[in-house]
């Protein structure tokens, strides 16, 4: 009798073990923390942005604990693949080159491509008008492939580490112009800094598919893209929308 209700009191231990491991399932979300308003580093140091908050409702959905790391864009792909984290939310566009390395969830917004520039002023975004000017762009972004693809025979492009830093050629005029995603510029040009900047033209380009990439044959991929069906469903998206832009990028 004592032997079974050993087995059962160990039985009973291996269940709870298992319950309690399967509750405390985590994920590791990667981002860049330097792209305001969708991935930045907060007053406390802690990474945040509607990239997080998305990331956040979508672990909440999925009910698994997460934690959100931050990565260098032009490595953030190969960190991801080396298991550093287990998916990027990073305002990563679908591309056809990105999906040979990753494999992305489905569209949790779409971006826009626009040109900024000193306010008043002659700047017209036709090749013509723009030949000669030197051009900003993040590097590894479909605004600086966007570039690279129909300006390279007419504009000087320069190509940053970081959107901040395109920002900051831009203030000190070793640019004439930035070409990057609307909403980014639209966040700027609200600051001190962007003050005498504004659109210029129409978006060039507003299509770009934003996805969360996981590695190739994740089963994750599945499961982030039903779940965030169901926080657009459910309210919680566009909840977190309005937190950050008084228009829907959905």
């Amino acid at each position: 009798m004592q032997n079974y209700k050993k087995i059962l009191l160990a039985a009973a231990a291996t269940l709870a073990f298992g319950s309690s491991a399967m509750a405390a399932e985590k994920i590791k979300l990667g981002t860049e923390g330097a792209y305001p308003p969708f991935n930045l580093i907060d007053a406390a140091g802690k990474p945040g942005g509607f990239d997080v908050d998305i990331g956040m409702a979508l672990c909440a959905q999925m009910k698994v604990e997460c934690e959100v790391v931050t990565s260098d864009w032009d490595g953030i792909i190969p960190a991801l693949n080396a298991k550093k984290f287990d998916a990027i939310i990073a305002s990563m566009s679908i591309t056809e080159e990105r999906k040979a390395a990753v494999d992305f969830t489905d569209a949790y917004y779409t971006n826009k491509l626009q040109f900024i520039a000193p306010k008043g002023g002659d700047f017209k975004i036709d090749k013509a008008s723009l030949k000669g000017k030197v051009i900003g762009a993040q590097r590894a972004t479909i605004a600086g492939t966007w570039l690279e693809d129909n300006m390279a025979d007419a504009v000087e492009i320069k190509l940053y580490d970081t959107q901040e830093n395109a920002y900051l050629d831009l203030t000190s005029g070793r640019v004439d112009g930035v070409l990057a995603d609307k909403f980014v510029n639209w966040e700027w040009l609200k600051s001190d800094a962007g003050k005498g900047f504004e659109f210029k033209g129409d978006p060039v380009f507003d299509n770009d598919k934003i996805g969360i990439a996981v590695r190739k044959g994740d089963p994750l991929q599945g499961r982030l893209s039903a779940a965030l069906k169901a926080i657009v469903a459910d309210g919680t998206y566009k909840k977190i929308n309005d937190k950050y832009f008084p228009f829907s990028i959905y």
